[in-house]
């Protein structure tokens, strides 16, 4: 794999982040008067970003909010998430040896996540797995993002990877349009924040644990063009 790229989501694919952006949307909640929402019914919304966390858990509670409400709103989730941005949040099992693994092996490593960059930066050196990755790209990286095949190809080119020799690794509908729209191979996690069973998107493949990704890597990055 010496000439291979990987490019992993990070939200519901390289870590459980969902414990510490539910409680930074229950923040908001509270600044609206409202209770807490169940981090399990925050979930689903994780990657759709903090807009729609905030507007869904809103909505939980029968409140619909107004743009000009949801954007002051995103403004206080985004200081107390700044703040709190890995107090719960964890690597999923598997994904130390996993990424050991592939360094070994001489592969490029890389985020592609719709998250701001600063705060996949952020979250990804706090827990300790910086010096994995040659390239974190976010939402507001290169002037476009996922679903948009460009967020992909262009983390692969800074990278300094070649398309052919990619695979991309994510959790939802939203990396597997991505990766299709940019004909790269995906493997989708059978763990992360996807509402509908992730093989519904047709990955090319999915697995339920990181010790079944170096594996399937392999098979992908080897399979007849």
């Amino acid at each position: 794999m010496h000439d291979a790229t990987l490019v992993f989501d990070l939200d519901g694919t390289l870590i459980d982040t969902a414990p510490d952006l539910a409680a930074a949307t229950n923040h908001v909640m509270a600044r609206l008067g409202l209770a807490a929402v169940d981090e399990r019914d925050i979930r689903p919304w994780v990657g759709h970003g903090a807009l729609k966390m905030i507007e869904q858990a809103a909505r939980a509670h029968g409140r619909i909010l107004t743009e000009p409400e949801l954007y002051d709103l995103f403004e206080i989730f985004i200081l107390y998430y700044s703040d709190h941005i890995a107090v719960s949040s964890r690597p999923y099992d598997g994904v130390i040896a996993a990424l050991d693994g592939f360094m070994a092996d001489g592969a490029a490593l890389a985020v592609c996540t719709n998250k701001l960059e600063r705060h996949a930066r952020q979250v990804i050196c706090e827990l300790g797995l910086a010096k994995y990755f040659t390239v974190i790209t976010g939402r507001d990286s290169l002037g476009v993002y996922k679903p948009d095949p460009g967020h992909l190809t262009g983390t692969i080119a800074r990278a300094g990877g070649k398309p052919e020799r990619a695979v991309m690794i994510g959790d939802s509908e939203t990396d597997i349009k991505t990766a299709k729209a940019a004909r790269i191979p995906v493997v989708a996690v059978t763990f992360g924040y996807s509402v509908e069973p992730v093989a519904t998107f047709a990955p090319d493949v999915t697995i339920d644990h990181y010790s079944e990704l170096s594996a399937s890597v392999g098979r992908l990055l080897n399979r007849p063009a």
